[in-house]
Protein backbone atom coordinates (compact mmCIF):
# COMPACT_ATOMS: atom_id res chain seq x y z
CA UNK A 1 0.00 0.00 0.00
CA UNK A 2 2.81 2.41 0.86
CA UNK A 3 4.41 1.79 -2.53
CA UNK A 4 1.14 2.55 -4.37
CA UNK A 5 0.67 5.75 -2.37
CA UNK A 6 4.22 6.77 -3.26
CA UNK A 7 3.58 6.13 -6.96
CA UNK A 8 0.38 8.16 -6.82
CA UNK A 9 2.22 10.98 -5.03
CA UNK A 10 4.83 11.23 -7.79
CA UNK A 11 2.21 10.97 -10.54
CA UNK A 12 0.19 13.75 -8.89
CA UNK A 13 3.34 15.89 -9.05
CA UNK A 14 3.76 15.19 -12.79
CA UNK A 15 0.09 16.00 -13.42
CA UNK A 16 0.32 19.22 -11.40
CA UNK A 17 3.34 20.25 -13.48
CA UNK A 18 1.36 19.60 -16.68
CA UNK A 19 -1.48 21.83 -15.46
CA UNK A 20 0.89 24.64 -14.44
CA UNK A 21 2.55 24.34 -17.84
CA UNK A 22 -0.73 25.07 -19.61
CA UNK A 23 -1.18 28.21 -17.48
CA UNK A 24 2.37 29.36 -18.33
CA UNK A 25 2.24 28.90 -22.13
CA UNK A 26 3.83 25.46 -22.18
CA UNK A 27 2.40 22.24 -23.55
CA UNK A 28 0.11 20.14 -21.32
CA UNK A 29 2.79 17.69 -20.24
CA UNK A 30 4.81 17.16 -17.06
CA UNK A 31 7.46 14.70 -15.93
CA UNK A 32 9.16 13.78 -12.67
CA UNK A 33 12.27 11.63 -12.21
CA UNK A 34 12.63 9.76 -8.94
CA UNK A 35 15.62 7.99 -7.43
CA UNK A 36 15.52 6.17 -4.10
CA UNK A 37 12.08 7.61 -3.32
CA UNK A 38 13.15 11.21 -3.90
CA UNK A 39 12.36 13.58 -6.76
CA UNK A 40 15.66 14.50 -8.38
CA UNK A 41 14.30 16.37 -11.41
CA UNK A 42 11.06 17.55 -12.93
CA UNK A 43 9.95 19.60 -15.90
CA UNK A 44 7.09 20.67 -18.04
CA UNK A 45 6.93 20.73 -21.82
CA UNK A 46 8.88 23.77 -23.09
CA UNK A 47 8.66 23.34 -26.86
CA UNK A 48 7.01 26.72 -27.51
CA UNK A 49 8.72 28.48 -24.60
CA UNK A 50 12.22 27.50 -25.79
CA UNK A 51 11.43 27.27 -29.51
CA UNK A 52 12.86 23.76 -29.29
CA UNK A 53 10.91 20.79 -30.70
CA UNK A 54 12.93 18.43 -28.49
CA UNK A 55 12.01 20.23 -25.26
CA UNK A 56 9.38 17.70 -24.22
CA UNK A 57 8.80 17.29 -20.48
CA UNK A 58 10.52 13.90 -20.29
CA UNK A 59 13.60 15.05 -22.21
CA UNK A 60 13.88 18.23 -20.14
CA UNK A 61 13.58 16.22 -16.90
CA UNK A 62 16.24 13.77 -18.13
CA UNK A 63 18.58 16.68 -18.89
CA UNK A 64 18.06 18.13 -15.41
CA UNK A 65 18.53 14.74 -13.70
CA UNK A 66 21.76 14.04 -15.58
CA UNK A 67 23.09 17.47 -14.71
CA UNK A 68 22.16 17.09 -11.03
CA UNK A 69 23.62 13.59 -10.74
CA UNK A 70 26.59 14.43 -12.98
CA UNK A 71 26.04 11.35 -15.14
CA UNK A 72 24.47 10.30 -18.41
CA UNK A 73 23.30 7.00 -16.87
CA UNK A 74 20.06 7.25 -14.92
CA UNK A 75 19.98 3.59 -13.86
CA UNK A 76 18.10 3.33 -10.60
CA UNK A 77 15.67 6.07 -11.63
CA UNK A 78 11.99 5.97 -12.46
CA UNK A 79 10.12 8.48 -14.58
CA UNK A 80 6.54 9.62 -14.01
CA UNK A 81 4.91 11.31 -17.01
CA UNK A 82 1.52 12.94 -17.25
CA UNK A 83 1.12 11.31 -20.67
CA UNK A 84 2.41 8.23 -22.44
CA UNK A 85 5.81 9.18 -23.90
CA UNK A 86 6.21 9.91 -27.60
CA UNK A 87 8.79 7.93 -29.61
CA UNK A 88 11.49 10.58 -29.04
CA UNK A 89 10.96 10.64 -25.28
CA UNK A 90 10.77 6.88 -25.04
CA UNK A 91 14.05 6.63 -26.95
CA UNK A 92 15.65 9.19 -24.63
CA UNK A 93 14.46 7.17 -21.64
CA UNK A 94 16.09 4.04 -23.05
CA UNK A 95 19.34 5.92 -23.78
CA UNK A 96 19.30 7.30 -20.22
CA UNK A 97 18.74 3.79 -18.81
CA UNK A 98 15.61 4.76 -16.88
CA UNK A 99 14.58 1.62 -14.94
CA UNK A 100 10.81 2.04 -15.25
CA UNK A 101 8.23 4.60 -16.23
CA UNK A 102 4.65 5.36 -15.31
CA UNK A 103 2.20 7.46 -17.28
CA UNK A 104 -1.30 8.88 -16.84
CA UNK A 105 -2.88 9.97 -20.15
CA UNK A 106 -2.63 7.68 -23.16
CA UNK A 107 -1.28 8.66 -26.57
CA UNK A 108 -4.86 8.46 -27.86
CA UNK A 109 -5.85 11.14 -25.33
CA UNK A 110 -3.05 13.36 -26.64
CA UNK A 111 -4.16 12.74 -30.22
CA UNK A 112 -7.65 14.05 -29.40
CA UNK A 113 -6.19 17.45 -28.49
CA UNK A 114 -3.82 17.72 -31.45
CA UNK A 115 -0.69 15.91 -30.24
CA UNK A 116 -0.65 12.97 -32.64
CA UNK A 117 2.59 11.03 -32.88
CA UNK A 118 1.04 8.06 -34.68
CA UNK A 119 2.60 9.17 -37.96
CA UNK A 120 6.06 8.72 -36.41
CA UNK A 121 5.28 5.13 -35.46
CA UNK A 122 4.03 4.57 -39.01
CA UNK A 123 7.17 6.11 -40.49
CA UNK A 124 9.40 3.90 -38.34
CA UNK A 125 7.59 0.81 -39.60
CA UNK A 126 8.20 1.75 -43.24
CA UNK A 127 11.14 0.81 -45.36
CA UNK A 128 13.48 3.84 -45.00
CA UNK A 129 13.29 4.45 -48.77
CA UNK A 130 9.50 4.89 -48.49
CA UNK A 131 9.44 7.36 -45.60
CA UNK A 132 8.02 10.83 -46.16
CA UNK A 133 11.29 12.57 -45.24
CA UNK A 134 13.77 12.18 -48.10
CA UNK A 135 17.17 10.80 -47.18
CA UNK A 136 20.52 10.49 -48.89
CA UNK A 137 23.73 8.91 -47.66
CA UNK A 138 26.92 10.89 -48.23
CA UNK A 139 30.63 10.35 -47.48
CA UNK A 140 30.36 7.07 -45.54
CA UNK A 141 34.04 6.15 -45.99
CA UNK A 142 35.19 9.45 -44.50
CA UNK A 143 32.73 9.16 -41.63
CA UNK A 144 33.83 5.61 -40.81
CA UNK A 145 37.20 7.04 -39.76
CA UNK A 146 35.60 8.46 -36.60
CA UNK A 147 34.09 5.05 -35.82
CA UNK A 148 37.46 3.39 -36.29
CA UNK A 149 39.07 5.98 -34.01
CA UNK A 150 36.41 5.26 -31.38
CA UNK A 151 36.80 1.51 -31.71
CA UNK A 152 40.57 1.79 -31.16
CA UNK A 153 40.41 4.37 -28.37
CA UNK A 154 41.66 2.77 -25.16
CA UNK A 155 40.30 5.40 -22.76
CA UNK A 156 36.79 5.79 -24.19
CA UNK A 157 33.81 6.21 -21.91
CA UNK A 158 31.22 3.80 -23.21
CA UNK A 159 27.53 4.47 -23.04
Amino acid sequence: MKQMNEKKYFMKKAIAISKRSVLNNGGPFGAVIVKDGEIIASSNNKVTINNDPTAHAEVMAIRKACKKLKTFDLSGCELYASCEPCPMCLSAMYWAHIDRYYYANQKEDAKKIGFDDHFIYEELDKNPKKRSMPREQLMREEALEAFEMWENKSDKIEY
